[in-house]
């Protein structure tokens, strides 16, 4: 049964969270403020880890900060009541997998906790496409190995989101062809429909950022104007 740590101050969102989450056959606990958050993820060792960013004393942005330097890469969908892109940004850049904006309907939010889950634990991974997440795939000065989940530059391992690493094995799998925005958004996050596009621009540009020499002119991680995005290596 899959664990689920809800860190959220608002105790009657946090109950209809648990109730909605255990119908669905989830384990869950519940943690009212962040440095209860993190001494609860620390010790339980949950799945799955349901965020909000607006919480008393230390907020979900040093929670998910502090999470992500201990090593520990537990999958976060972010709860925020803020709009900005910057703000989206901010957290990927922290390490969080997904966001919902508050407020939000109780099925979507179940949908990508189901997809998160579906892609990242070890049970439902599919198995590898006839061989090819065997090797190593180098392009640059970078080498990606999909069975060890392992990204090197230069030798140094890059440390990549699970969504950003899924996002490029995504992009690499493709051979050179275009991937749309709906097609990334429904392989890599599991969404029917694209609701949140500025999702995959925002992991692309991380991806980037951390990966190609010149994140502003590319080489590897390609736009395809009114298209996508395609890998070359």
């Amino acid at each position: 049964m899959p664990r689920i740590l809800v860190v959220e101050d608002n105790a009657d969102l946090a109950y209809g969270l648990q109730n909605n989450l255990e119908i669905e056959g989830y384990e869950v606990r519940v943690a009212e403020d962040g440095e209860t958050g993190l001494k609860r993820a620390r010790a339980w060792g949950p799945d799955l880890i349901i965020l909000d960013l607006m919480l008393p004393d230390l907020d979900g942005y040093r929670v998910l900060q502090h999470l992500r330097k201990e090593g520990l890469q537990t999958p976060v969908v972010i709860l925020t009541a803020r709009g900005e892109e910057s703000d989206k940004v901010l957290g990927f850049r922290l390490g969080a997998d997904d966001y919902v904006t508050k407020p939000f309907g109780v099925m979507e939010l179940l949908a990508r906790v189901e997809a998160i889950l579906r892609r990242t634990q070890p049970s439902s991974t599919p198995e590898a496409r006839d061989g090819e997440d065997d090797e190593s795939v180098v392009f640059g000065a970078i080498a990606v190995n999909a069975r060890s989940r392992i990204v090197l530059r230069d030798g140094e391992e890059v440390s990549l989101t699970p969504k950003e690493l899924d996002l490029l094995l995504a992009l690499i799998r493709r051979r050179g062809a275009v991937a749309s925005r709906l097609d990334l958004l429904k392989e890599v996050w599991g969404h029917r429909a694209a609701v949140v596009s500025r999702t995959v621009d925002t992991h692309v540009a991380e991806l980037r950022r951390k990966l190609e020499d010149e994140p502003s002119n590319p080489q590897h991680i390609l736009t395809v104007h009114k298209a996508g995005y395609r890998f070359h290596s």
